[in-house]
């Protein structure tokens, strides 16, 4: 019984320890948390790249090489991008600050006498309350000034610490580096601490790499197709901010059910409205040929039934990223949301029946 006793004391005085290593051990990472998520997925995206490369040239020079390649990329590109964004951005707010956009569309709203159009319709319906041109326009106005400003700060953050940012990318870089050569160390250590089953434990690396290979590869891609196209069409027409809109496109386009038509379909009543009837037409078919292309063939031809998630789950679960998270949470809110249903999965399968005995006799 002492021996017992004093095995116990031992051992929870070790779980003690551990603890407390745990706890000071992630006060050091926890300001690069970000950091090192981001590496990781980068590593699992380009990890193709890295062992093609590998069987040709060394473990290290394949993995800087890999690295170079993110970093031009990803980065350079990046900062070329800013410049633009904060000029087209800082546009967008100086439009919604000084009306000239209201004004623009009052002028529209005039001649084509919408608003009378408008309410006549709403009394034929039993609204006998009139819609006045403030109550419709305030709010556009409001969010164009809103969305411009905090566009322009970001761009302009990021330009005005410029050496913060490369520094921090440089860092994620590292993190790629030494994943791609000692991934597999890693992935088989973390293995070993998890009291997990070895096939539970191959389940959620897998369902992490898949959802990750498809948000950033996959959704990311398709993001810049139509972003690019959205931008090049808005040029095309001639209207205003054509990379801002393409930028905002681009990262709508991760947003699956509404994605771009939040700006396609407001932009295309806009031009109808200007009597630009053959540009607003245009618009709307480019959409939808666009949108369906995207998201029917593209992206479930490289996609396949890998990741399988309804639409709606991955809209909630990337706005509340958002939220929560910011920008990251574009890849943080599906991969959390993937953790979970991983975990529901190896639940059912595997626990439920020492919870829930009874389940196993219904089921049979």
């Amino acid at each position: 019984m002492e021996e017992k006793g004093s095995e116990r004391s031992v051992l929870y005085f070790f779980l003690a320890l551990f603890c407390v290593a745990l706890f000071l051990s992630w006060n050091l990472i926890a300001p690069f948390f970000s950091i090192i998520i981001l590496g990781t997925v980068c590593a699992g995206v380009f990890a193709p790249l890295y062992r093609w490369l590998n069987k040709k040239l060394g473990s290290p020079f394949s993995s800087l090489l890999v690295c170079l390649v993110i970093f031009f990329l990803i980065l350079v590109p990046a900062l070329f991008f800013v410049g633009v964004l904060s000029k087209e951005a800082y546009d967008l707010y100086l439009m919604g600050k000084n009306t000239v956009f209201s004004n623009q569309l009052k002028d529209i709203f005039n001649e084509t006498r919408f608003l009378d159009k408008l309410n006549t319709f709403l009394t034929s319906v039993g609204i006998e309350k009139r819609v006045t041109f403030d109550q419709l326009i305030s709010p556009v106005s409001e969010l164009g000034r809103i969305v411009g400003f905090s566009l322009f700060e970001k761009a302009s953050f990021v330009a005005s610490n410029i050496f913060k940012f490369v520094f921090y990318f440089c860092l994620m870089l590292v993190v790629v580096f030494y994943l791609l050569m000692d991934g597999k160390r890693v992935i088989d250590y973390v293995f070993d601490l998890s009291p997990l089953p070895g096939e539970h434990n191959q389940k959620l690396f897998e369902k992490f790499t898949d959802i990750a290979g498809a948000v950033l590869v996959v959704n990311g891609l398709g993001g810049l197709i139509q972003g690019a196209a959205g931008g090049a069409l808005f040029f095309f027409l001639g209207l205003n901010s054509p990379f801002l809109w393409g930028v905002i496109m681009g990262f709508l386009a991760f947003l699956p059910i509404v994605g771009i038509g939040l700006v396609f379909i407001p932009t295309a009543i806009l031009l109808l409205l200007k009597k630009r009837i053959i540009a607003g037409i245009f618009m709307l078919v480019f959409y939808a040929v666009l949108s369906w292309g995207v998201e029917y063939l593209f992206k479930p031809k490289l996609v396949g039934d890998r990741v399988r998630m309804h639409p709606l789950i991955v809209f909630f679960a990337i706005i509340g990223g958002l939220e929560v998270y910011g920008i990251l949470g574009l890849i943080y809110g599906p991969l959390i949301v993937t953790l979970f249903f991983t975990l529901a999965d190896i639940y059912f399968a595997n626990f439920q029946v020492l919870i829930e005995p009874g389940k196993l006799k219904k089921s049979d």
